[in-house]
């Protein structure tokens, strides 16, 4: 089987195998678009298990990660959610953006994050035990936090945390070049752009530029767009809705591009 690419950083891919086999589960805290997700996607597979994502959302409820009653052919039915199946099949359940999730979702987690490894399921009267295969990871953003949107240390003290940044430059033009086929002059020049913006000073940016976002400007410029039409869609006017803030990320691109 084909491993999803993924280039390490660290040791990380080291400590979270110790992680899995110690029975632990993992905190992956960083910026958005610096590789979360394909992390954990690529070490399901290389520890062949099956992975079941979970994009958090202020909407999403404890019911909707372990399951509910439905009604079927006029009887009820319970369906697991995909935490519940996690748990009864073994595999990596992954909270992506866990603080965007409402605070009844953390409650339902503590008691797989820690040593007893259980699932209560109230409405069925089961309560289930993790196999071995079992992990639970969760990912969130600190700089993106808010004071009604943090996590608690009663949740964070439960995991290894790892913590993801943005990529050296050799890495991300290696990853630039791999993940659209670019040259190494235009992954090189992406990659001051992007650095470049993530140096500002005094711009009011909620995110700066990420490796993904630095990856849509390849893609648009290996297929033909102009590159500052190209990192004005990708990037200028991703970053931001401000007319002053995109016209000068602009002209930021222009100085550093020679555009």
């Amino acid at each position: 089987m084909t491993l999803p690419a993924y280039e390490p950083a660290s040791d990380e891919v080291e400590l979270f195998e110790h992680a899995w086999r110690n029975r632990l589960p993992v905190l992956i805290k960083g910026p958005t678009g610096v590789g979360k997700t394909r992390f954990v996607t690529h070490m399901a597979a290389r520890l062949g298990l099956p992975l079941f994502s979970v994009a958090c959302h202020d909407d999403l409820t404890a019911a909707d990660l372990v399951g509910r009653h439905l009604v079927q052919n006029g009887q009820t039915v319970w369906q697991d959610g995909p935490l519940t199946r996690a748990v009864r099949e073994g595999g990596i359940c992954y909270l992506d953006e866990i603080v965007e999730a409402r605070k009844d979702v953390t409650v339902v987690i503590h008691p797989l994050a820690d040593h007893r490894r259980t699932l209560p399921l109230e409405r069925t009267g089961e309560l289930l035990a993790a196999p071995p295969e079992f992990m639970l990871v969760v990912s969130y953003n600190p700089g993106y936090q808010n004071f009604l949107k943090g996590l608690k240390p009663s949740t964070r003290q439960r995991f290894v945390a790892l913590r993801f940044g943005f990529p050296d430059e050799a890495r991300e033009i290696r990853i630039l070049q791999r993940e659209t086929g670019c040259d190494a002059l235009l992954a090189r020049r992406l990659v001051a752009l992007g650095n470049a913006i993530r140096r500002l000073d005094g711009v009011d940016l909620e995110e700066v530029a990420s490796t993904r976002l630095l990856v849509y400007a390849a893609l648009l410029i290996r297929g033909g767009l102009p590159v500052l039409a190209a990192c004005r869609a990708a990037l200028v006017e991703a970053l931001s809705d401000d007319a002053e803030v995109t016209a000068g990320l602009e002209e930021l691109v222009r100085t550093v591009l020679g555009e």
